[in-house]
């Protein structure tokens, strides 16, 4: 079933893990045969029944927090502090979701002649690709949903960070989930992934990634009509006001973008300032980044890691050369591992740092004039995924909000993903939502149903 292996690798050491088995076609062609059996079996199960098996994957997962938060501070280097509540967060939606099976409720709605009524059919077996700069968090919004609407799921993670979801999937099954319902799948985009888009069992991906590799996966999918979810990439602005509590969105404003080490697709990597507090919001900044601790992501003091290869670093360098217009840096360790200081860059409006998704500790900082031009400056962009206004004034902050073409937008917070509110971008951030009360449904299809009465 498997015809090669990879090694995983700690960023922070530049050390082997382990060493993972990749499927091939047939690997996935046999897992997918097998989720097609578990999942009718599912389906057909008592929506209490769901629910309960649901709460017994939470439990287990609540039961190994430290565990999967050491795997991901290996595989990823992610912080210890950033990795244990990721890991609980896999809990909380899991949790969460499992009350969906006994909620999802269809309509009656009045019609002449009989009775009408609708229901939320699963969709059957969901292939969910996942990236690999928050593995543990996004699988959980694809597979948690999935589940409680009734789908079997085959998971995907990314081929460098895959061991917290080949560990959830063992939880899964030690759980009592039924064999075949939930499957981890590593393996190469190029094979797992592409099987996914065109094995005709598969009828929904939910894609996280870049933009560049979304618009391949929509487009695979449109060959046989097959759903699509899509989150992908951002560049996202954070705007302070010259009537903002500007202390305190220079303090912020290093975690709204070098939180993960900037690898985030919400990352507010572009801070714009009005024009008259620019020269303090720049002062009051610098301190705030060379105070970032970022160091060995086992101390419980680290603020942020390393980046996640080699690969990756370099592209994250290629867009500070040596005649950059780097404003300050902070610190990063020498010696192994792939670190990259916080950098901050004062560019113009057309640089390509502006206008590029970097995915790492850079962001750039620009100046306004007005509400009006902050407006266009945000919305210069293809993405449209997250945000953050800084004001004092409601009015400004419901007009500005109103305004900004992003998905996700928080007023004087860096605030963007809950599991209990819908998450999701505009323009070529993605396609549909998830998250929220709501995500279940995006794995149904609605059914409608005539039933004609006969008059007495």
């Amino acid at each position: 079933m498997s015809t090669s292996t990879s090694d995983v690798i700690n960023p922070a050491t530049e050390e082997v893990l382990r060493s993972v088995e990749l499927l091939d076609v047939d690997g996935v062609d046999e897992a997918v045969a097998r989720a097609v059996i578990a999942q009718r079996a599912w389906a057909r199960l008592a929506p209490a029944d769901r629910a309960a098996a649901l709460r017994s994957f939470a439990a287990a997962v609540d039961a190994h927090v430290p565990e999967l938060a050491a795997l991901e501070v290996a595989n990823s280097g992610h912080p210890v502090g950033n990795a244990t509540w990721e890991a609980g967060h896999v809990r909380d939606v899991l949790q969460f979701y499992s009350a969906a099976p006994e909620r999802l409720s269809g309509k009656q709605i009045p019609v002449a002649g009989g009775l009408d009524v609708t229901f939320n059919e699963p969709l059957g077996v969901v292939g969910v690709i996942t990236p690999w700069n928050f593995p543990m968090t996004i699988a959980a919004w694809g597979f948690a949903p999935a589940l409680a609407a009734g789908n079997a799921v085959v998971l995907k993670p990314a081929e460098w960070t895959p061991l917290t979801s080949i560990r959830l999937g063992e939880l899964a099954l030690a759980a009592g989930l039924p064999d075949g319902l939930f499957q981890v799948l590593p393996g190469k985009g190029s094979v797992v992934g592409e099987r996914f888009v065109t094995h005709p069992d598969v009828r929904k991906i939910v894609f996280t990634g870049s933009t560049e590799v979304g618009t391949r996966v929509m487009a695979g999918a449109a060959a046989q009509v097959k759903r699509v979810t899509l989150e992908l990439g951002g560049k996202s602005a954070n705007i302070v006001f010259d009537d903002c509590d500007l202390e305190k969105a220079a303090a912020t404003a290093p975690y709204g973008v070098f939180d993960n080490a900037g690898q985030d697709c919400c990352a507010r990597s572009r801070i714009l300032v009005q024009r008259n507090v620019y020269d303090r919001f720049m002062e009051l900044l610098e301190p705030a980044v060379k105070g970032l601790v970022v160091g060995d992501p086992r101390a419980e003091d680290t603020e942020m890691g390393p980046l996640v290869s080699r690969a990756h670093r370099d592209s994250v360098a290629s867009y500070v050369p040596d005649d950059a217009p780097v404003a300050f840096r902070g610190a990063a360790p020498s010696g192994p591992g792939w670190w990259f200081p916080p950098t901050v860059l004062t560019p113009q409006r057309q640089d390509r740092t502006v206008r590029e998704e970097i995915f790492g500790p850079v962001v750039t900082v620009l100046p306004f004039d007005d509400e009006a031009d902050a407006i266009t400056l945000a919305n210069d962009t293809p993405y449209g995924l997250s945000g953050s206004i800084w004001t004092d004034n409601l009015s400004r902050a419901l007009r500005v909000t109103r305004a900004v073409e992003s998905g996700n937008l928080s007023v004087n917070s860096h605030s963007s993903v809950r599991y209990t509110t819908p998450f999701g971008g505009f323009k070529q951030s993605g396609l549909g939502r998830e998250l929220g009360p709501d995500a279940p449904l995006s794995f149904t299809e609605t059914k409608n149903v005539f039933i004609a009465i006969e008059e007495a």
